[in-house]
């Protein structure tokens, strides 16, 4: 028994850790794996702006198309950058590990099942809470994640963000139809704006993290939908089953 419970809590101790990682408040994701539009653009966000640096080996190119209804062509196209890679190829990147620690001091993980890993809501929340500080060596640092290790590749999109003094929305008036905003310290603001507007980058950054989800588990929706008919098939098969159970038993009493 002793044995179980130790199993039990080496299993739980990667959640435990996650879930001390960090006191900020996550903003939830809403994730819709059946928007089919929201998972290309994602994938288009991914593959432009992260997979310079971050692979997702675990994936390859044709599953993405096949399940998010893109041509081969218009991927290979448009959304593979690397000349060499075959349609059926895994997602992974030409930089050598040993260059990447070099240049970044670690190696920047493969990203196929961090929203696994990580959730959602913490990667959503993690890709809007990028500030200054000069005081780092790429010149960022997250709210979410302390002391982060990686450029804001996203900057020119979102803008510069500035840990301050400002008013932040705390709720929204009914009546006037404005929203209810309150100072607060350490609170996070538009700095210098970027090439998208802040509720635009926010679909940016729901897309992507909607794409990455998708690829930590790409038969989520195949499962869910499996799940049903299980579900279906075990209420049907219950009826000869109490029936066969009654019949059974009628003649032993």
């Amino acid at each position: 028994m002793k044995k179980i419970f130790a199993l039990i809590a080496i299993a739980l101790l990667p959640g435990m850790a996650l879930a001390n990682e960090s006191d900020v408040h996550l903003d939830e994701h809403r994730t819709d794996l059946h928007d089919t539009a929201s998972l290309q653009r994602g994938a288009q966000t991914f593959m432009n702006y992260c997979m310079g640096c971050h692979s997702m080996e675990h994936i390859r190119f044709n599953r993405i198309a096949k399940d998010l209804e893109i041509p081969e062509k218009l991927m290979m196209d448009n959304l593979v950058f690397d000349t060499d890679k075959k349609f059926g190829a895994l997602a992974t990147i030409g930089m050598r590990k040993e260059d990447s620690k070099k240049w970044f001091g670690a190696t920047p993980p493969d990203l196929t099942l961090v929203a696994r890993v990580r959730r959602p809501d913490w990667l959503y929340t993690y890709l809007r809470s990028f500030y200054a500080d000069p005081s780092r060596p790429w010149g960022v640092n997250n709210v979410v994640f302390k002391d982060v290790g990686m450029p804001h590749v996203l900057a020119g999109l979102q803008g510069v963000q500035a840990m301050g003094t400002a008013q932040v929305a705390v709720g929204f008036d009914t009546l006037t139809g404005r929203e209810i905003t309150e100072e607060h310290e350490h609170a996070l603001y538009l700095e210098k704006a970027g090439s998208l507007t802040p509720e635009q980058y926010d679909r940016v950054v729901f897309d992507l993290v909607n794409f990455m989800t998708y690829a930590a588990e790409p038969m989520a929706v195949e499962r869910q939908s499996l799940g049903w008919w299980v579900l279906g098939f075990l209420a049907i098969f219950f009826v000869p089953v109490y029936l066969l159970n009654k019949e059974f038993w009628k003649d032993l009493k």
